[in-house]
């Protein structure tokens, strides 16, 4: 529907001789100067409104530098002369929660539909934010979730004996598993301990049916 109602738009910006990205209702006019910028904002609204008939949200509307700007998540940034895409801090705020929401220690899931869940979000995640430079931050963001991940798996082993039988499953020594499991640390700091990293590694939570974001985008795009 957006491609129809601004289709006219589009023809017009042409017409005036301006580049310009759109993706449905969603635009960025660029310019070469910010009193360019609000000069063509100040003529195209006019167009936009009294002839188009479409109401413009100006509380989204600015002129503002490129690197500035939000677009669909994106950001934007100049590194040696270049123009590089990122994510915009927001979007990458609004992954978190949603992460957070999935490996929630309360929400009552079971750990295999814990990690369908999180499958399925981190492959359309990927895809739709792959072409942005992401990789420090997916590494990042993968320690944390790993860590939220063992914290899920350390409460669901409440009680001492049972900690002790699943250390002991997960390859660490009796004496140590016994001692580990009468901790009274909390969840958190526990599970960031050399314990619980040793016993759930990266390749025993995958093996669990868990797969992270920067495994998933190596696998899809080619650096």
């Amino acid at each position: 529907m957006s491609n129809i109602m601004l289709n006219e738009l589009d023809k017009e910006l042409e017409r005036r001789g301006h580049r310009f990205i759109r993706y449905a209702d969603d635009m960025i006019i660029l310019c070469k100067s910010k009193r360019s910028a609000q000069r063509t904002l100040e003529k195209i609204l006019p167009y936009i409104e009294g002839k188009l008939f479409l109401k413009v949200n100006r509380q989204k509307t600015t002129v503002d530098y490129i690197g500035k700007v939000k677009f669909l998540g994106f950001a934007f940034y100049r590194n040696k002369g270049m123009t590089r895409v990122r994510i915009h801090p927001k979007a990458v705020a609004k992954m978190k929660d949603k992460v957070r929401e999935l490996t929630a220690r309360n929400n009552g899931w079971g750990n295999e539909y814990r990690a369908k869940k999180l499958r399925q979000y981190i492959i359309g995640w990927i895809n739709y934010f792959k072409l942005a430079d992401i990789k420090g931050l997916l590494k990042e963001i993968d320690e944390w979730m790993r860590r939220r991940i063992r914290r899920v798996y350390w409460k669901q082993w409440k009680k001492v004996k049972t900690r002790f039988q699943m250390l002991k499953h997960f390859g660490i020594y009796e004496g140590k598993a016994w001692e580990f499991a009468n901790t009274r640390k909390g969840y958190w700091r526990v599970s960031n301990s050399p314990i619980l990293s040793r016993s759930l590694d990266n390749q025993t939570i995958n093996s669990l049916g868990y797969i992270f974001f920067l495994d998933y985008y190596q696998r899809v795009c080619v650096s």
